[in-house]
């Protein structure tokens, strides 16, 4: 049987109050349009790993890159007032390619399928 560990639970909190934050608190306008898609935390929950993507239409990858380092430090600071964690992890935000990448298999379906309609 599957045992949710705590650290899957705190990376679903980290996850929710992000998000929360860039929708609600972050007046940089670049991170409005940011989603959090998962967080990954350590057995030890030292570190946390908050993937994170855009939608269409929204500032590119490398002014949000710039607008969360900028934001990394009030995200930090509030999520230390709103969580009751003896440790707050240590927060790395990192791009997520899995949208990028199904999109890719998916063209490749495509194509496939494509060439087997010709035969």
């Amino acid at each position: 049987m599957f045992a949710y560990k705590r650290a899957d639970r705190v990376g679903d909190l980290l996850q929710r109050e992000i998000s929360e934050l860039l929708l609600r608190r972050v007046k940089d306008p670049r991170l409005h349009s940011v989603t959090i898609t998962q967080v990954k935390v350590s057995r030890d929950l030292r570190h946390a790993w908050v993937y994170y993507n855009i939608l269409s239409g929204g500032p590119t990858k490398n002014s949000v890159e710039v607008g969360l380092a900028k934001a990394h430090g009030f995200i930090k600071r509030e999520l230390g007032k709103r969580l009751r964690l003896r440790y707050l992890p240590k927060i790395e935000f990192l791009w997520d390619d899995s949208l990028e990448y199904a999109e890719h298999i998916e063209d490749l379906l495509k194509k496939i399928k494509h060439e087997k309609n010709d035969r």
